[in-house]
């Protein structure tokens, strides 16, 4: 990560390994359709109006601070985007969930059901939009899939050697632990964070999410039929 210098208008782009497959192709699948604006780097505590200047240099430190340079990791650039509410709204939407803390022991499952409050002037709603679901450790889960419309859902466990985040959207999501021992090492969980934003508020809230190295004893049980069970 790096710093811009902002004397000069600049657009900073770059390509996820995604998009870079795309553009390759070469046949117009390459397509952006869709952007957001954000003011991670933004601090809004250097607003000073006793500025002896005046009005007009009241922003000034704020617009000679420096830019971050883009970088593909949602987890770590535009966490604060900008949204665009109804004039006269008084209260920012906030994401909820059922569940404030996600712990779960081997191959356990999970649901976690978002929703909003203050969403035009309601109280407690789903999102019609639905909300995205981002696991920083995909390693972590089993299985990772999306509820509701316009849902996706992931059920592989991809590059299993590299702590690597995950997106999917629904509105409503199932979470199942992995049911193997062998990333513990000899530790007794391993931990990781599950965020929930709203696809039309833009409003987010982050998860803890506690994976323990429990297992599930088994026993056998041999009835008068001489049938096992286990």
């Amino acid at each position: 990560m790096g710093y811009l210098d902002n004397t000069s208008i600049t657009v900073d782009a770059i390509l996820t390994k995604r998009g870079r497959e795309l553009l390759a192709r070469g046949d117009g699948s390459f397509r952006i359709t869709q952007f957001a604006l954000a003011d991670d780097e933004v601090d809004y505590t250097l607003f000073n109006e006793n500025h002896p200047n005046g009005s007009q240099f009241y922003g000034e430190a704020i617009e000679n601070m420096p830019l971050l340079e883009a970088i593909p990791d949602e987890n770590n650039i535009m966490i604060h985007k900008l949204v665009t509410l109804p004039r006269g709204t008084t209260k920012l939407p906030i994401v909820t969930a059922n569940i404030s803390k996600i712990q779960l022991s081997l191959g356990a499952t999970t649901s976690v059901n978002p929703n909003t409050l203050n969403f035009q002037g309601l109280a407690n709603v789903t999102e019609p939009g639905g909300y995205l679901a981002t696991i920083a450790d995909r390693r972590l889960l089993v299985a990772f899939e999306g509820v509701g419309s316009a849902a996706a859902s992931s059920t592989a466990r991809p590059f299993s050697n590299s702590a690597l985040s995950e997106t999917i959207r629904g509105t409503s999501f199932s979470l199942t632990a992995i049911n193997s021992t062998t990333l513990f090492g000899t530790n007794t969980k391993l931990l990781t964070t599950l965020t929930l934003e709203g696809i039309d508020s833009g409003a987010r809230v982050t998860i803890p999410v506690e994976i323990t190295k429990e297992v599930i004893a088994t026993s056998n049980t041999q009835g008068v039929t001489g049938v096992t069970l286990t």
